[in-house]
């Protein structure tokens, strides 16, 4: 479970024409009424009794001194802490700070120079001088020794034809760097905008996915959190993976709890479609992956497909025509993953959950645990099943991890040390961090 921080709510230093929070500034709701309250944030922090990341908006925009009792707070209870930004207002003393409470910094870019103008600063010169202020933000924190990792949305801008070379470029520049991890975002398209002007045909995502993946081959040691998590889906071994390939209530999210200035609870910010930050519900349902499962994919479900019990429909955020009750809008590029990285297996000799017997004995036993609203890891379901157990009595055996795992998306994502490894305790969404059907 991640839990994201978020003092200041979703105020923000840049305009980025493709956030996905901007519902909510168009409704009102940039955050809270009354400033933040430390005491009340970390009463609410000892509750839920899990590691955090300093969320926004920007998080930035809090002053240092207050960011630091928040990190002692953090270190004292985990020796670690998070934080995700644009990276454009960290100064040497904010590096200092991450380096004395271990804080993990996720950088939202999107590229250099041009690439990067979906972060908008209000003008074509501040937003470039935005730019390069964070991308130089970036090395000095990896030059301190500062942990980190990139979130990077594919759009219009920085991976259509003309622009992917220069973003191939870019990445392999942050594998020679020592970056440690890379999350790639699809664009969320909340507003006609977005889908006129940033958007990305179908066949040209998959089309940039396809080469990120020919890419990945080449670099030492950065690794693509798109691929790493859908091998491990079809390898059965989901116990690390990124939060949108789990199934998520939009209205009690399970991998991600928020916790805002006032010590409120709050959900992940990505189902917030109509602008209305709603509190926690108090309990957990799987109505969308129940009725994804029954629903022809030609009325907008997953019926049918050989993925979808790796998939659940991917992130409720990014669903079709913004209704959770759809499964993904980026359907066609997570198969493309999906059948490509089955390919691979197969030639390397392995067999994929998507192809094995195991597979529907799993859809048997998790749709029947979901109707119980509970849930767990593949890995851990098929453990209990080859060893006689049925889901539901594993459960109220007790001793059942609950699914929940980093999430991946614009939010506080924590990658570990080792570059192959997965974000850990994570948080990003669309946009900030530590970021998803067919037969």
């Amino acid at each position: 479970m991640t839990v994201e921080l978020t003092p200041l709510g979703v105020a923000c230093n840049l305009s980025c024409t493709y956030c996905y929070q901007h519902p909510m500034r168009d409704a009102g709701n940039m955050g809270n009424k009354k400033p933040y309250d430390l005491e009340k944030m970390f009463a609410a922090l000892t509750e839920e009794n899990a590691k955090f990341s300093v969320f926004g908006g920007e998080p930035l925009l809090v002053p240092l001194d207050d960011l630091e009792r928040i990190w002692e707070f953090g270190f004292v209870r985990w020796k670690e802490n998070g934080i995700q930004t644009n990276g454009v207002l960290i100064t040497p003393a904010h590096i200092g700070a991450f380096m004395k409470w271990n804080v993990h910094v996720g950088f939202s870019l999107d590229g250099p120079d041009e690439l990067n103008d979906s972060r908008w600063a209000g003008t074509l010169e501040r937003t470039r001088e935005s730019t390069e202020k964070s991308h130089a933000n970036l090395r000095a924190c990896i030059a301190a020794g500062v942990r980190t990792s990139v979130i990077v949305t594919l759009y219009r801008g920085n991976a259509s034809a003309e622009k992917l070379p220069r973003l191939k470029e870019w990445i392999r520049e942050l594998d020679r760097i020592d970056t440690k991890g890379i999350r790639i975002h699809t664009l969320e398209v909340d507003h006609p905008v977005v889908r006129e002007k940033m958007q990305l045909k179908q066949e040209e995502v998959i089309v940039a996915i396809g080469e990120l993946i020919k890419l990945e081959r080449e670099l030492s040691k950065l690794r693509l959190d798109v691929t790493s998590d859908v091998r491990r889906l079809l390898r059965v071994d989901d116990d690390q993976v990124t939060c949108t390939w789990n199934p998520c209530d939009p209205y009690t999210t399970s991998a991600v709890h928020g916790v805002d200035g006032q010590g409120n609870r709050t959900n992940c910010g990505r189902t917030n479609k109509d602008g209305i930050p709603r509190l926690k519900g108090p309990r957990v349902g799987f109505e969308r992956q129940l009725a994804l499962y029954r629903t022809p994919q030609a009325d907008g479900g997953c019926q049918g497909c050989r993925f979808f019990i790796m998939c659940k429909g991917q992130c409720p955020g990014t669903a079709i025509d913004g209704d959770w009750r759809n499964r993904s809008q980026d359907c066609p590029t997570w198969m493309f993953l999906f059948e490509t990285l089955e390919r691979e297996m197969l030639e390397n000799g392995e067999l994929p959950l998507s192809l094995s017997p195991d597979r529907l004995r799993l859809e048997s036993a998790m749709l029947g645990l979901w109707e119980t609203g509970q849930t767990m890891s593949l890995k851990s379901a098929l453990a209990r099943i080859n060893a006689g157990q049925t889901l539901v009595s594993a459960f109220i055996a007790g001793n059942v991890d609950h699914g929940d795992a980093p999430h991946g998306d614009e939010h506080g994502d924590h990658w570990d040390d080792a570059p192959s490894e997965l974000p850990h305790g994570d948080a990003p969404h669309g946009d900030h961090t530590d970021a998803e059907a067919g037969t």
